[in-house]
């Protein structure tokens, strides 16, 4: 953890991918799963990817103020996972979350990995939510 490149911001990035490695491989010679968080990105448009503690990938991105994540299904075969790999998802908002802070972030999206809710609820929520928008504009007319 002691490499240092021009760019601090670059260092950090390494040395939390070297800890997580470490991480992950004492979780595997054990036989269990941990949470991580492989690659994340610091900032107003926070970002990432991981595994959740029954290993399957995950990954995460800040829109405006609301933290939205997918889950996809562990038996994945592509590496780029499409809409149909995705079994779980979270939105939650970040106003009281330090996005600048890496553990804060890792703290929200762990937050939102144990909230996560089915794939397929999404879909009727989302129509729910598209329908109130329509009918919020026809009452402002």
């Amino acid at each position: 953890m002691g490499t240092v490149f021009a760019g601090r911001q670059r260092g950090v990035e390494l040395e939390t991918e070297q800890r997580i490695d470490t991480a992950r491989t004492s979780s595997s010679r054990s036989g269990t799963n941990r949470f991580a968080v492989e690659q994340i990105t610091t900032g107003s448009h926070a970002n990432g990817f991981g595994l959740t503690d029954d290993g399957r990938p995950f990954a995460f991105r800040v829109h405006r103020s609301t933290l939205y994540l997918e889950i996809y299904r562990a038996n994945l075969t592509s590496p780029v996972p499409d809409e149909s790999d995705v079994s779980a998802v979270a939105e939650q908002s970040v106003t009281d979350v330090d996005l600048t802070d890496e553990r804060s972030v890792v703290g929200a999206v762990r937050d939102a990995v144990n909230h996560a809710s089915d794939a397929s609820a999404r879909e009727v929520s989302a129509v729910r939510a598209f329908l109130g928008r329509v009918g919020s504009l026809i009452d402002n007319f």
